[in-house]
């Protein structure tokens, strides 16, 4: 082992320590309130159909992009509470806030919307807090940051109007969409608290539901802490010829730009049949150390990227 390595090594030994007590107070925190953990699939004949995310290839099956439909199927299958702790894998995103190979939380409840959902990630970072014996205050980039709840929430719409100029619920252009959220938008949201931002544009939520009394937003929701993007929750859609639809639309995408040849999940969607209204979240674990060790990028936090693989 070469020294600059084992220095390296040495020098996030304590992060990594932290990591090892975060898991295991995620853990205590979802079977402390009733939910079961599974360990489904990494290696799989498909994945969900979105434009924006490549998987890695193997074979002639696919790394895991998430646990999402597996988790899904259990749903339909009569599961109610459910989480899930797992190596996930993307082509083309890495840097401080990612690496291809990364681990991702998923919790699901029936009979839940994404507000739901919001209010678990509210009690679960709490009470990671606690177990750390830190206080509601976290020092996080030269940020205090106070996160008793409840935390403040935004919709889309209000906030793109005030801050970038425009309602992209009303007209959405995608690539200016993920610029402003980047470079006007989330840096306008105060430091010192989390920040929730709801009802994204129909558009960009491809699993998840229309909400009721306004059909040009999706009920998604995204978690924000100190700049980071930590967790994005769903009303899950729960019909499944409006989910078919939504899929071959993505699948044409996919197709245009030739990433892979992206196919629809015929077990998925004959699960689809029987899965109730229901709410999930996906949550970085790796951002969500990155946090509590005051790390600024994942390299920090983990003990491999890869780069150093």
């Amino acid at each position: 082992m070469a020294d600059d390595e084992r220095s390296r090594l040495l020098g996030i030994k304590s992060n990594l320590e932290h990591r090892a007590k975060i898991f295991e107070l995620t853990r205590a925190f979802f079977c402390g309130n009733g939910f079961l953990e599974l360990d489904t699939p990494v290696r799989v004949p498909s994945v969900a159909p979105e434009s924006e995310i490549v998987p890695f290839s193997s074979e002639d099956w696919f790394l895991s992009t998430s646990p999402e439909l597996y988790m899904k199927r259990l749903l339909a299958a009569g599961y109610d509470k459910i989480f899930q702790i797992s190596h996930c894998f993307r082509k083309g995103e890495q840097g401080r806030y990612h690496n291809p190979e990364f681990t991702l939380l998923e919790w699901y409840r029936i009979g839940a919307d994404y507000m739901q959902m919001v209010s678990d990630t509210e009690q679960l970072v709490l009470a990671i807090a606690a177990g750390l014996q830190t206080t509601p205050l976290i020092h996080y980039k030269n940020q205090t940051i106070d996160i008793s709840t409840p935390w403040p929430r935004l919709t889309v719409h209000d906030v793109f109007v005030n801050v970038a100029g425009w309602d992209p619920v009303a007209e959405l252009e995608p690539s200016r969409f993920d610029v402003d959220l980047v470079t006007r938008v989330v840096p306008s949201f105060v430091s010192d608290r989390p920040t929730v931002l709801l009802d994204y544009p129909a558009a960009l939520a491809s699993l998840a539901r229309i909400k009721p009394d306004n059909p040009g937003v999706a009920e998604r929701a995204e978690v924000f802490i100190g700049g980071l993007e930590l967790a994005n929750a769903y009303s899950e859609l729960n019909d499944v010829q409006e989910q078919k639809q939504r899929f071959v639309a993505e699948i044409e995408k996919i197709w245009q730009k030739e990433s892979y040849k992206a196919s629809l999940s015929v077990k998925f969607l004959e699960a689809m049949v029987h899965l109730p209204a229901c709410g999930g979240i996906a949550l970085g674990m790796d951002r969500l150390v990155m946090l509590f060790c005051d790390a600024g990028s994942m390299a920090e936090v983990i003990p491999f990227t890869v780069d150093e693989a």
